[in-house]
């Protein structure tokens, strides 16, 4: 028998009633130790009483632990619950009983509760840094880990990828950990220590939660499904399809209008959208190509260049890396569209923040560390989300747009020359507000695109547009209109400025006002139809009066709702963009939504 099977945890009831005896009766049978590993969560005192009550019980005996995860697969285990003196009393109701079945109870159920960010489920052994869960897991010191931080920051990918599961602090539903993770089809729970006790000090490699306290390599379970967090192994099973799952998803694209595509960043995400069912890829985030080992440098001699000169010298490094990527996602996507966004995020992101990180850049980049450290500092912005990004980076360095376009551009002559077919690009500039800051970029996208395309003697159409994600673009967005072949709503951020509170830290007091009734729903969860939606209805009604061929998306993460979907169906919108794993959930929901509306 294998070492590896499932733990069955069993909680003691009533020590006065027959639950010992029949623990203890099925028990004894040698083949259920074969199949699983029993865990008793109980009393070892009550255990030997009834163990000596039992016939045929004599040769019997638990092995005492103090957590699951010590548990011994050959034989049949119990944690001590309650470890004080106890008066068994056969047959007779009593306070102490109770109060010992309720420790049991306790002991065995969830030892916490965080958001669920990502569904799933998830087991493994803690680490608390990305590059502690990469080396352990490629150097097989640990098979399965879950990576648990205060938050998660854009340089923590490489952690991410190699891990089962995501447990953060700190973060919302639309976090960096939860957004992330739902793109990678990985579990999360986010914002643990909104509602519990929790300490965390990376650096020692510690964790506590409402009293119980991991060190890296313990098991810890997460539910990304429900947010419960368990301080034991949990086994999992992996989600199948069948037949009739795909006769099912068959009857709802019949019925439904709206486009169902996917939020994919890499080959990998955007194969495993297609098995779902994605039309085409509504969002792709040009910025988690720049953290992979082999650009990550080439990104950062970009941020620290004094010179135009050199930044494009920087650039110039990056290109051939990003033109890899579109050509790999685009021969996956076939003639399906794919929507390529620009540079969205701060540069200080992909910057070290530790002074001994800084000092080891800065003797990679041929820099003192009073010089790279003198950079940290100037891109240091106190609501950095609200800062130097999206459009704003392109109209500061040009060039970043025109490094883009050329990756973009030449991926798709590239891979439509190898399939005969001719694939049309779909460019999405960021964070625009101001009609003005839209033509700027777009301008140099249209040179650069242009003369690539005249070089390559084809006629290859392309399409620039924009993320509506702040409210003055919403407002104004029949003069946006003007410039832009699309609009898609990023919902994230609309909502976050709409209501003027960060969706990273805001999960700290909403519930209070969830609680209150103040909020019937999660913002962040569920779009509000009555403000962020009004604002989204605007935008498409204006956009359309100035050019009525607009396209119109939503690619925030309320492209996987069923009630905000059933929303972008009502006023207009021509498609939905979720995480690969939503897919199913968001053709299910516009079906729904479509017959709703006949009914």
């Amino acid at each position: 028998m294998s070492e590896a099977k499932i733990k069955v945890g069993i909680t003691q009831g009533d020590i006065n009633g027959i639950g010992y005896e029949v623990i203890i009766k099925s028990l004894l049978d040698p083949r259920m130790c074969e199949l699983c590993t029993p865990v008793v969560y109980g009393s070892a005192k009550a255990a030997g009483f009834y163990r000596r009550q039992v016939e045929d019980a004599e040769n019997f005996n638990f092995n005492i632990i103090g957590k699951a995860s010590e548990a011994n697969p050959r034989r049949v285990n119990l944690i001590d619950c309650t470890p004080g003196e106890l008066r068994i009393e056969p047959g007779q109701l009593t306070a102490e009983a109770g109060k010992a079945s309720i420790a049991a109870l306790k002991a065995a159920a969830v030892i916490g509760k965080g958001l669920a960010a990502s569904p799933g489920a998830a087991c493994g052994q803690v680490v608390f840094t990305a590059d502690e869960a990469k080396e352990a897991v490629e150097s097989g010191k640990m098979k399965k880990v879950v990576l648990v931080r205060l938050e998660t920051s854009p340089e923590d990918i490489v952690g991410m990828q190699v891990s089962q599961g995501i447990l953060t602090v700190r973060g919302g539903m639309t976090s960096h950990a939860a957004v992330v993770a739902r793109g990678m089809g990985t579990c999360c729970v986010s914002g643990c220590g909104n509602d519990n006790e929790v300490k965390i000090d990376e650096e020692a490699k510690t964790f506590e939660i409402n009293g119980h306290k991991f060190v890296e390599g313990d098991w810890i379970s997460i539910d990304g499904s429900t947010g419960n967090i368990y301080g034991e192994q949990v086994a999992t099973v992996a989600a199948t399809g069948n037949k009739n799952f795909n006769r099912f998803m068959g009857w709802a694209d019949a019925a439904r209008q709206l486009l169902v595509m996917t939020n994919a960043d890499n080959p990998r995400d955007a194969q495993q959208a297609v098995d779902l069912g994605a039309e085409g890829i509504g969002l792709c985030r040009t910025e988690h190509m720049f953290f992979a080992e082999d650009r990550i440098k080439a990104v950062r001699e970009m941020i620290c260049a004094r010179t135009v000169e050199e930044r494009e010298a920087a650039l110039a490094k990056v290109e051939p890396f990003q033109q890899g990527d579109f050509e790999a996602m685009y021969r996956i996507m076939g003639t399906r569209p794919m929507t390529i966004r620009y540079l969205d995020p701060p540069l200080h992101e992909f910057l070290p923040t530790q002074k001994a990180d800084i000092e080891e850049l800065a003797q990679e980049m041929g820099m003192t560390f009073d010089e790279l450290q003198d950079v940290v500092v100037s891109l240091h912005e106190f609501n950095p989300m609200m800062g130097h990004r999206g459009c704003r980076l392109a109209v500061t360095y040009p060039e970043i747009a025109e490094m883009q376009t050329n990756a973009v551009i030449k991926a798709a002559l590239k891979v439509s020359a190898e399939t005969g077919t001719m694939i049309t690009p779909y460019i999405m500039i960021p964070l625009v507000g101001e009609r003005k800051e839209l033509k700027f970029i777009k301008d140099i996208v249209v040179r650069t695109a242009d003369a690539l395309i005249k070089d390559a003697g084809v006629d290859m159409k392309y399409h620039v547009g924009t993320m509506i994600e702040i409210p003055r673009a919403a407002l104004t967005a029949d003069e946006i209109a003007k410039e832009a072949d699309f609009f898609s709503f990023g919902t994230n951020d609309l909502t976050q400025m709409t209501f003027g509170f960060s969706r990273d830290d805001a999960a700290k007091f909403l519930g209070a006002y969830y609680d209150t009734k103040i909020y019937e729903n999660d913002p962040f969860q569920h779009l509000d139809v009555n403000g962020v939606g009004k604002l989204v209805e605007m935008a498409c009604k204006l956009g359309r009066q100035t050019n009525p061929g607009l396209e119109l998306g939503i690619c925030g993460e309320h492209g996987g709702d069923p009630s905000s979907i059933a929303f972008c169906h009502k006023v207009g919108l021509d498609y939905v963009s979720c995480s690969p794993f939503r897919v199913p959930i968001a053709r299910l929901a516009a079906a729904q939504a479509a017959i709703r509306e006949e009914q």
